[in-house]
């Protein structure tokens, strides 16, 4: 029988460095940059890295990762700063993220390269901007990384890159360089055991900027300059003499082990083809050579949960096996509560199915064919079926399953439903028959953390959703990062949608697994392709999946969460000033969702870059009287670096008057704010406009334009309400516009529907006179005003109107969008429908 261990430690023998260990003792210097760790710093910079820069030789890998974040993150570290970390690394890449004091953002990773996901990393440094303090790439398993392209990026965002090399050292390119040679920010080694590079313990940081090197030495021994005064940041991170002699020797080794080991992983390569269909491996580099620490393989889909078999197989075999990095760092119980973790489905994939192989430096290529021939062996035993897929695997779900309830869409509407639940802790009680059926990768962010403006709801309208939640998985998100990012807006005029998207999306994972622990079925990944109502009133909805695969799902209720939209149709139909908007705009128009989004603000400067006269003071006009218009206006005025507006360069053009909300007739009365009625005010409450006023920094904005409280008006914006101006004013203003933002409202994005004979349900939203979508019970309308049975409707653009117990001022027209009543009293609504043998949830206090 073979013994192949997966790893095979073979530092340097201190029974062969008796001369070196003898001359540390004479020195008597053990530490402290002595000149043997001196020595081996300037040997790497001279062997590895062409002479380019310097080196610090450090305790460890880890130490050297805090060191190098902290220095590098310095002038962006503040609360809630970020550092962006791909999921598929080991945990010390997260962990020096967090003792350097900023937050993981943990992200997927290329599916070739097993390394950072490029677009990614741009994506999230377009969402969060400054927030992202550093970005710490792995160079996964040995293999480099495009060092060009991060020092672009640090040009470009501002931010700090780090690289995390920890298996990098004797990787190189054509020439023999080292990676990381040169490279303008600090490129991080281990000299662990296990390593390729394997001393005892120990890490090397390099640079091409010796000042930055020189920096990390002093921050290495507790920050300390000339005169032993911390002047910087510092810990004891110090690499011992003897760990200096150690990695001296094996430095020069390093070479001959690490053409080995490459050797080896060819072996493996040519050898893969040998296993079957559906198994592959890390893209190879175009060109250099990788250094390998082990051989790490994918599975095939089918093989995937038969992996801990496979490795005891492999062991009684006498190979050795293993899985990095799984769990990744998305699944890690710390990370998940300390760090922010976008949707990783490739990583989610790498995990499941990886599978590391043994490169020791005293393997053969025969031992590489000996344990490829166990792992076949090792398949056929733990895979009996004839076409080598376990039994009973080939029907992963039934073609139709039933439910109580499916929920179509997981974002901030549909998660509002599930949190109004669970505030009332009925959350498990509705997850026994519910089905959510999701098209993006997770739960609750939806599209809401890709506008580039602030909410309309308070920092402690998001943090009620969880405070003091029945759920303590819930509950603990208050004491989370997302939940202190949020808190730090309490009193502000409301929270970036950015980081109120974190939170939904913490909050998703949390409510996803609160269902999933009490039997429901979370499809995300998955489209509502059509609702069908059956002969005996349930409804069955098709999905399909990523592959393309469609089932059906039959339950008695459907609950449409599918959001809104702007439809252009719609927004160049608007009729304005004797024509539509987008006959009178033409190519100048914008529609506010586009320019609302991030990357808006980049388009419009764009746009007015390219005017015949591009240096003139820009003229702007915005068309609609809803929130997404006072948002444009406000994002217009608060650009950075700001527009060389003029005076009333940009015209708000308006049909009803704008209204400010109060918290009370005494609050509006106070300031001199009288433009109100009794018919303004909600009985409930006592609230002034609490629907139709505006809040936080539309509010804000509309107090100045009203001059209330002898507030004075901004001079940069213009007012022209359109039934108080003749349509020629309306006309000029428009034709004098570089751009027209178009902000005419949302419609509801609704789910093809059809009766139990086939027949389409038209909703009243898609009729000939387009209507509210729900009734004032939420559940879904027709274009006939008629119910459609056992279907609800919640979110953005479906119409829903408070009454009653519910408040709202009886004047009020028009669609109350809102996430605190999504998730109170409306989501309470359709929560007491689908489920109507509870008793009634208590009413919650009016926001």
């Amino acid at each position: 029988m073979p013994s192949i261990p997966l790893i095979a430690p073979n530092p340097p023998r201190f029974s062969a460095l008796a001369d070196e260990l003898a001359a540390i003792e004479q020195r008597g210097i053990f530490s402290n940059g002595g000149p043997a760790v001196r020595a081996f710093e300037a040997a790497a910079v001279a062997q590895l890295f062409g002479g380019k820069g310097d080196c610090l030789a450090v305790g460890n890998a880890t130490l050297g990762l805090i060191l190098a974040i902290r220095h590098a993150a310095g002038p962006r570290l503040r609360p809630g700063a970020l550092a962006l970390v791909p999921a598929f690394t080991f945990a010390a890449t997260a962990q020096a993220v967090e003792w350097a004091g900023l937050t993981p953002l943990i992200h997927d990773v290329d599916p070739q390269t097993w390394a950072s996901d490029p677009q990614a990393e741009e994506r999230l440094l377009a969402r969060h901007g400054a927030r992202v303090a550093a970005i710490v790439p792995y160079a996964a398993f040995g293999r480099s990384l495009d060092l060009d392209r991060y020092a672009w990026l640090a040009r470009r965002h501002g931010v700090a890159v780090v690289i995390d090399a920890a298996a990098s050292l004797g990787s190189c390119d054509a020439e023999g360089v080292n990676f990381g040679a040169g490279a303008p920010f600090a490129v991080v080694y281990s000299m662990h055991a296990t390593k390729t590079f394997a001393t005892g313990e120990g890490g090397l940081i390099h640079s091409g900027n010796t000042d930055l090197i020189a920096a990390l030495r002093r921050m290495s021994n507790f920050g300390f300059g000339a005169d032993r005064a911390a002047e910087l940041p510092g810990l004891n991170a110090k690499l011992s003499e003897v760990g200096g002699v150690l990695a001296m020797a094996k430095l020069a080794e390093l070479d001959a082990v690490c053409s080995h080991r490459a050797a080896l992983a060819d072996a493996y390569h040519a050898a893969l083809d040998r296993l079957g269909p559906g198994f592959a491996a890390q893209a190879p580099m175009a060109a250099g050579r990788q250094a390998f620490q082990f051989w790490s393989l994918l599975l095939p889909a089918h093989l995937a949960a038969h992996r801990p078999a496979l490795i005891a197989a492999l062991a009684q075999r006498g190979v050795g096996a293993g899985h990095y990095f799984s769990p990744h760092l998305g699944m890690q119980p710390w990370f998940r509560d300390h760090a922010l973790i976008e949707p990783v489905p490739v990583s989610d994939d790498l995990a499941a199915r990886v599978l590391s192989l043994p490169i020791t430096d005293g393997m053969s290529l025969a031992d590489v064919d000996t344990v490829i021939e166990q792992l076949v062996a090792a398949i056929a035993a733990v895979t009996p079926g004839a076409d080598g897929r376990p039994k009973g695997d080939k029907q992963t779900m039934p073609p139709c399953a039933t439910f109580e309830t499916v929920l179509i869409g997981g974002g901030p509407a549909g998660t509002a439903m599930l949190t109004a639940a669970s505030k009332q802790n009925r959350l498990g009680v509705l997850a026994e028959g519910l089905a959510v059926v999701e098209q993006g990768p997770a739960l609750g962010r939806g599209e809401l953390g890709q506008y580039a403006i602030r909410s309309d709801s308070t920092a402690e309208t998001f943090l009620s959703a969880v405070k003091d939640n029945a759920h303590p998985e819930l509950a603990a998100l208050i004491d989370h990062p997302v939940g202190m990012t949020m808190a730090g807006h309490i009193g502000a005029l409301g929270a970036p949608l950015v980081e109120a998207g974190d939170l939904l999306a913490v909050t998703g994972d949390r409510l996803r697994d609160v269902a999933l622990a009490h039997g429901a079925s979370v499809l995300t990944g998955h489209a509502a392709l059509r609702a069908q109502r059956e002969s005996d009133g349930r409804w069955r909805t098709t999905v399909r999946d990523g592959a393309g695969q469609a089932r059906d799902l039959l339950s008695r209720h459907i609950v449409l969460a599918t959001g809104g939209y702007q439809c252009p149709q719609a927004v160049h139909a608007a009729p304005l000033a004797g024509g539509t908007l987008g006959d009178i705009a033409g190519k100048r128009l914008v529609l506010s969702d586009a320019f609302l989004r991030l990357g808006g603000m980049d388009a419009l400067r764009q746009r007015l870059a390219a005017r015949s006269n591009p240096h003139s003071a820009p003229r702007i006009a915005i068309v609609g009287g809803s929130t997404s218009a006072l948002a444009a206006a406000v994002l217009l005025l608060k650009a950075d670096p700001a527009l060389s507006l003029g005076a009333g360069g940009i015209t708000l053009l308006h049909r009803r008057p704008l209204r400010p909300f109060y918290p009370s007739r005494e609050a509006a009365l106070a300031e001199g704010f009288t433009d109100f009625t009794e018919a303004d005010i909600c009985p409930v409450s006592g609230f002034v406009y609490r629907l139709a006023g505006f809040r936080l920094e539309a509010r804000e904005l509309v107090l100045r334009m009203l001059a209330v409280g002898g507030r004075a008006p901004e001079p940069r914006l213009a007012l022209l309400q359109l039934d108080q101006h003749d349509p020629a004013a309306a006309r000029a203003a428009l034709d004098a516009a570089d751009v027209v933002i178009g902000a005419t409202g949302y419609r509801p994005r609704a789910l093809p529907l059809f009766d139990a004979a086939g027949a389409p349900i038209m909703l009243a939203c898609d009729g000939p006179q387009p209507g509210p979508m729900v009734d004032r019970h939420c559940r879904l309308r027709d274009a006939a005003g008629q119910i459609v049975p056992g279907a609800f409707g919640i979110g953005l653009a479906a119409g829903f109107v408070p009454w009653g117990a519910l408040g709202g001022e009886p004047s009020f027209r028009g669609n109350a969008n809102g996430l605190w009543l999504w998730q109170n009293d409306v989501g309470q609504m359709i929560v007491d429908a689908v489920l109507p043998a509870t008793s009634a949830a208590p009413r919650q206090a009016v926001a």
